[in-house]
C-alpha cells in the first residue's frame, strides 16, 4: 500500500532537515515523499540538494503559497493513501506501519486521525494531546480538532471531494476535513502519530484574524447558527466536548 507524504516548505530550514528525517525515518518499504518549496533563502536549498536522491519528488521555485504548493505536490502523488506534514512538524518513528495497518484492516475506513504531541521549537514536549472521536456538532462549533499531521485519507476520497480550495490560505484542512465528513465518518485513532512543533513564527499565530474568518466561512457554509442561538450551541458543544474527553481519560493520559 503506498503512502505519499507532501511537505510543503518556505523558509523554514531551522525546522526542515528534522522533518524530512521524521519521514524517511519511518522505514516504510511503499513510501513516495515529494517536497514542494517556495524558493526559500534561509539554507533550505542546501538541505533539499542532501535528501534530493532520497525523495520522490522535490520542487523549489516560487509558488502561490502553502496551498498552492500542496495542490501541486498532491497533483503528483500516485499513492492510495494520502497526507502532509508540515515543514515544521515530525511524525512518531512507528506512524506511517501503523497508518498502513489500519487502513488494510479497516477497509471501510476512509479517513482517520490519530493523537498529537506540542513541541517547542527545540523539539522539547510541551503536552500530548488526546483527542476524542469525530462529532461533527462538536467539531463545527468548536474548533477543528483533529490534529493536521496526524490525519490521513484515501486517495479516491480527496479525489471525490475535488481535492484542497485554493481559496483557503491557513483553514485548508478544516475545509478538506469538513468536506469529507460529508462524505464519510472519520474515524480517531487512539494513536500518537505526530509532534506538532509551536512557536512564535507559525502562520496561525501570526495571522490570526484570516484563520478565524476562514473558519467563519465553513461554519456558514454547513448551517451553523449565529447569534443567541448560536452562542447556546457553541456552549452544548464545548461542554460535550469536555465531557467527551473527561470521560475517555484524554485529560490524564
Amino acid at each position: 500500500m503506498r503512502i505519499s507524504i507532501v511537505t510543503p516548505s518556505y523558509n523554514q530550514a531551522e525546522y526542515l532537515e528534522e522533518t524530512i528525517l521524521s519521514v524517511l525515518g519511518q522505514g516504510y518499504p511503499d513510501l513516495e515523499y515529494i517536497v514542494i518549496d517556495g524558493d526559500s533563502s534561509d539554507g533550505t536549498h542546501a538541505i533539499l540538494d542532501r535528501f534530493a536522491g532520497q525523495l520522490a519528488y522535490v520542487q523549489s521555485r516560487p509558488d502561490g503559497g502553502q496551498t498552492d504548493a500542496l495542490i501541486q505536490g498532491f497533483g503528483r502523488a500516485t499513492g492510495e493513501i494520502l497526507a502532509w506534514l508540515n515543514s515544521d512538524d515530525l511524525y512518531e518513528p512507528h506512524t506511517l506501519h501503523e497508518v498502513a495497518r489500519w487502513f488494510r484492516d479497516n477497509p471501510e475506513d476512509r479517513f482517520i486521525y490519530g493523537d498529537a504531541t506540542w513541541v517547542d521549537h527545540r523539539g522539547r514536549v510541551i503536552r500530548r494531546k488526546r483527542e476524542m472521536g469525530f462529532n461533527r456538532f462538536v467539531w463545527l462549533r468548536t474548533y477543528n480538532y483533529i490534529p493536521q499531521p496526524s490525519a490521513f485519507w484515501r486517495r479516491e476520497l480527496f479525489d471525490e471531494v475535488g481535492g484542497l480550495d485554493p481559496t483557503y490560505d491557513l483553514a485548508m484542512d478544516s475545509d478538506l476535513f469538513a468536506r469529507f465528513s460529508d462524505r464519510t465518518n472519520p474515524r480517531h485513532v487512539s494513536r500518537l502519530w505526530s509532534r506538532m512543533r509551536s512557536h512564535p513564527d507559525q502562520k496561525n499565530i501570526r495571522l490570526r484574524a484570516v484563520s478565524d474568518e476562514e473558519d467563519e466561512r465553513i461554519r456558514r457554509r454547513h448551517g451553523v447558527a449565529t447569534g443567541t442561538r448560536g452562542s447556546l450551541e457553541r456552549s452544548l458543544a464545548r461542554i460535550a466536548r469536555i465531557a467527551t474527553r473527561a470521560m475517555s481519560g484524554a485529560y490524564w493520559r
